[in-house]
């Protein structure tokens, strides 16, 4: 059986904010008209980290960013390439024939400042030519712009690692998140009364400012909860530097440990505080508890 056919998208789409999220609209859009498979391709590390040698701190993992082109934009057909210097050292041209061959693509869509190849000299203009060449569809998006700026993954993680977090999902179009399995803990806020549980951010991704966050926990059987959440060092507890991220659910009662867990960051409530005591702690988290309430009263 012959395979199917793909539209794909080509970016790398850290955060999957709005902009991205025109690209992915209209790689649906145009599978749809062609009977295609819409699909996306994506890198697994940064260009960056080996054209100029530097980290670039991500908004998401590539899992996180898989999960929510699927979750939001609903493309489940998303490719991951390697990074590696052999496909940075790649012919732009080169690189479209074997993305063309091994992948079936019937068309491609980029942003206007996608560059490809190597030094980056695959641009937009150059992947028009080469698809009116080989008969392939074509779509350039062109700049999303938001209060009169571009939309762009640098702004959203200077927003969330100030705190900011309305505004990024304002810029993210959706909230932001952070997916992992739940880990176990310190236990002490089950014997306070307000047990949590227990997350970290991959290595590499953008940690939001420290301190305590309106959010909700999805589930993996797909149940959902509000809750707390402080993202921090923990310092009424812990010496420890390690950050984590420490959500206490609402209405909920059970052991969690191995399971998968979403986070959905929604509003920065305080900055992360060292307490006199575990009963003072227990205090504040029970308030902290209410204004989230408030909080999702008052956007229901």
């Amino acid at each position: 059986m012959e395979e199917k056919q793909r539209v794909i998208a080509l970016g790398f789409f850290d955060g999957v904010h709005i902009g991205h999220g025109e690209l992915l609209k209209r790689t649906k859009q145009r599978a749809a008209e062609r009977g295609a498979m819409p699909s996306v391709l994506s890198f697994d590390v940064h260009p960056d980290t080996l054209v100029f040698g530097k980290e670039v701190p991500l908004i998401n993992s590539a899992i996180g960013r898989e999960e929510i082109i699927r979750r939001c934009y609903g493309i489940d057909n998303v490719v991951f390439i390697h990074f590696s210097p052999y496909v940075m050292h790649m012919d732009w041209r080169d690189f479209l024939d074997s993305l063309v061959q091994d992948l079936q693509v019937c068309a491609i869509v980029v942003g206007h400042d996608f560059c490809f190849g190597y030094k980056g000299l695959g641009n937009a203009e150059r992947l028009r030519e080469y698809c009116a060449e080989h008969d392939l569809g074509c779509d350039v998006i062109p700049p999303v712009m938001l209060d009169g700026q571009i939309v762009s993954s640098t702004r959203i993680r200077e927003l969330i690692s100030s705190g900011q977090i309305e505004e990024a999902n304002r810029w993210l179009g959706h909230p932001h998140t952070l997916s992992d399995t739940v880990h176990s803990g310190y236990h002490l806020g089950r014997k306070l009364g307000t047990p949590t549980i227990n997350m970290f951010f991959p290595q590499g991704v953008v940690v939001p400012k420290h301190g305590v966050y309106a959010s909700k926990v999805y589930l993996d059987g797909g149940a959902s909860y509000i809750a707390v959440t402080n993202v921090g060092v923990r310092p009424t507890v812990s010496d420890d530097d390690r950050v984590s991220v420490e959500s206490h659910l609402l209405d909920y009662s059970g052991n969690l440990y191995g399971r998968q867990a979403r986070v959905e960051f929604y509003a920065f409530l305080r900055g992360e505080s060292k307490f006199e005591s575990y009963e003072a702690l227990s205090e504040q988290i029970h308030r902290d508890a209410e204004t989230a309430r408030a909080y999702f009263a008052a956007k229901a």
